[in-house]
């Protein structure tokens, strides 16, 4: 399975400026057919909690274009309208037809910083088959909770991808965390983070690919990148029945969630 990742500086609240930014770097970098485009949290729009001005259509369609260009599947973070008139910081898997697999919303919205005010959270896990193999999109601040990585992992999650908006300033956290999860769920972990700045913070991105056994494959400074690597599902099979850590697991302390799945465990 082939991988890329779009580390870029978001502008503003301008969707038409980010795409453009998005398209020059990925016309210079085109994805592998059928391989799979990641990109950061609300990816056209910024870490931004004015939802009346960021929720249209305009992210998706550009999320099945792309898609639809280079014949291969695309994580793209945006927003949709809940229940309630806040938003959900949503990310979508868009097929290679440009049909949406399947849209995750953030469980765990960032209280510290004020999203639970202006986001409602998810309720469930997604978990869909993408060339093969079983693949969950997570959302930035589910990077501290590993139980959600857990009950994925137990759904049968080998692939997990996260697109981020992380503060330089928490920097190492989010590589710690990331080798972590990676480590403890014996699965590939494919992480995009923003870069540059807005109105209220900075960012490093240190974009990622780590491999099940916690080595990183790939990793990115704090510039404007694309990230390309091949990943082997081989590698999660083998090394989770070498290394049979699941099998001690407590079933009991780990409580459940929905998980909406195309992908058998």
């Amino acid at each position: 399975m082939h991988v890329t990742i779009v580390q870029y500086d978001i502008t503003w609240e301008d969707k038409v400026a980010s795409q453009v930014t998005m398209d020059a770097m990925l016309a210079e970098h085109p994805p592998a057919k059928g391989g799979l485009v990641l990109l950061p949290e609300l990816g056209d729009v910024g870490f931004s909690f004015n939802i009346d001005r960021i929720s249209d259509d305009a992210s998706i369609e550009w999320a099945a274009r792309t898609a639809r260009t280079y014949e291969c599947w695309v994580q793209h973070g945006h927003v949709e309208r809940a229940d309630d008139g806040r938003g959900l910081n949503t990310a979508s898997l868009v097929a290679p037809d440009g049909t949406i697999a399947g849209s995750y919303r953030k469980i765990h919205p960032f209280s510290f910083g004020g999203e639970a005010s202006h986001y409602a959270a998810g309720d469930r896990l997604l978990l869909r088959n993408v060339e093969g193999a079983c693949l969950c999109p997570l959302i930035c601040y589910d990077l501290r909770f590993p139980e959600l990585w857990r009950l994925a992992r137990r759904a049968g999650a080998e692939v997990f991808t996260i697109g981020a908006s992380w503060p330089a300033e928490r920097t190492a956290h989010w590589r710690a965390l990331l080798i972590a999860r990676a480590i403890e769920n014996q699965a590939f972990v494919v992480a995009c983070n923003r870069t540059g700045s807005d109105p209220h913070l900075t960012y490093d991105g240190n974009s990622m690919i780590i491999s099940p056994r916690g080595e990183v494959i790939a990793e990115a400074d704090d510039s404007s990148i694309v990230l390309q690597a091949d990943i082997n599902l081989d590698e999660v099979h083998s090394w989770r029945e070498t290394m049979r850590c699941q099998d001690d697991v407590v079933e009991g302390f780990l409580g459940g969630i929905e998980v909406d799945t195309d992908a058998a465990p």
